[in-house]
C-alpha cells in the first residue's frame, strides 16, 4: 500500500464502498451503522490512568483504545501496527471520520522524560525548517526505494508558538507528495508534563487550515496534565529529563528513537492513507539540530 493522503473524492468512496463491501458475510454494515458501534465518549476524559484530564468542549468526541483501533484500521484502511500505543483519537462533532471531509486527532504519549524548555526562545525557526527541507529531499531516493512517493516540505502552515506559561506548544506543516495536487497538512500539538509529553497528532488537506485551526485552538486549553504529573512537579535530579528541548520536539528527536518516524502516520484522513516521511533524511536533521545544543546547558538528568 502506498502510504500517502488521498483527498480525491472518487477514491475516497471507492474506498469506503470497498471496505463496507468486503467485510464477511453475515457482518457487512453501513458506514454509519461502523461508526455507531465506535465508542464515542463525551465530557470529562481521563488519560494515563488518571496523569491526564481533556474536558471536551461540545465540537469534539473521544474514542477510547479499542474504538480508535478500529477507525484507524477498519475505517481509514491504516495498517494494523499504526494503531500501537495509541490512547485515543478526538474526532469532530460536525462532521463523521468516514465522509469525505472527515478528520481526527490522534492522541499517543512521550514518556522520554521532562522536555527542558530553555532553547525555546532562541530558536532559529527559519533556520530550523531549512534543515528540515534538505533532509526531506535527501531521503526521498530511499523514499522511491520503499514505494512511497518523493515529497517536499513546503514551509511552516503555522510557525512553531509555545506557551512558556501553560507549557504548550503547536506547529503545522505543508508537504506535497509527487504524486497528488493537494498539498497535505500535518498538524502538531504538545502538552509538556513532568515525565513526558503527550502528543495530538491530525493530518488533512490545507484548505483545512483555517478550520482545524479554529477548533484545535478551542482544544488547547482543554487538555491538561493533573496535579502531580504537570510540568511544574518536575524534581531535578530525581526524574528522568528528556535528551532533547522544544528544538528536538519539533523535529522530532522522540520518534528517531525508534529508528523509524512512527509517530508521522497518526492521524490520518479523507482517505486516511499513512503518511511516512521516513527518518532516514530527517534524522540527519535531529542530530544537526541536536548537535547544536552541545555547548548550551545539559538538557539530561
Amino acid at each position: 500500500m502506498k502510504n500517502r493522503f488521498v483527498p480525491a473524492a472518487g477514491v475516497w468512496a471507492l474506498a469506503v464502498g470497498c471496505l463496507f463491501a468486503q467485510a464477511p458475510a453475515g457482518d457487512a454494515m453501513t458506514p454509519e451503522e461502523f461508526e455507531a458501534k465506535l465508542g464515542y465518549e463525551t465530557g470529562k476524559i481521563t488519560l494515563l490512568e488518571g496523569a491526564a484530564t481533556i474536558d471536551l468542549p461540545e465540537s469534539f468526541r473521544f474514542l477510547g483504545v479499542e474504538g480508535s483501533r478500529r477507525l484507524l484500521t477498519q475505517g481509514w484502511g491504516n495498517p494494523a501496527d499504526s494503531a500501537d500505543g495509541v490512547l485515543g483519537m478526538l474526532i469532530p462533532t460536525s462532521v463523521s471520520p468516514l465522509s469525505q471531509e472527515g478528520w481526527g486527532i490522534v492522541i499517543t504519549y512521550d514518556q522520554d522524560g521532562y522536555v527542558h524548555d530553555k532553547d525555546a526562545a532562541s530558536i532559529d525557526f527559519a533556520k530550523m525548517l531549512k534543515q528540515m527541507q534538505e533532509a526531506t529531499t535527501e531521503a526521498n531516493a530511499e523514499r522511491k526505494k520503499a514505494g512511497f512517493a518523493p515529497v517536499t516540505l513546503v514551509g511552516w502552515a503555522e510557525a512553531p508558538s509555545y506557551n512558556q506559561a501553560t507549557h504548550k506548544l503547536y506547529w503545522a506543516k505543508e508537504l506535497a507528495f509527487s504524486d497528488s495536487t493537494d498539498h497535505t497538512l500535518n498538524y502538531n500539538i504538545r502538552i509538556l508534563g513532568r515525565r513526558g509529553v503527550l502528543v495530538l497528532n491530525a493530518v488533512a488537506s490545507m484548505p483545512q487550515l483555517a478550520m482545524i485551526r479554529e477548533q484545535t485552538g478551542d482544544l488547547l486549553a482543554t487538555v491538561n496534565f493533573n496535579e502531580g504529573h504537570r510540568y511544574a512537579d518536575y524534581m531535578p535530579g530525581k526524574d528522568k529529563a528528556a535528551a532533547y528541548g522544544i528544538g528536538g520536539l519539533i523535529v522530532g528527536a522522540a520518534a528517531a528513537k525508534a529508528g523509524f518516524f512512527k509517530v508521522l502516520w497518526v492521524g490520518l484522513l479523507a482517505f486516511k492513507k499513512a503518511i511516512v516521511v521516513g527518518v532516514v533524511g530527517l534524522g540527519a536533521a535531529i542530530r544537526k539540530w541536536l548537535g547544536r545544543g552541545k555547548s548550551e546547558p545539559a538538557t539530561t538528568a
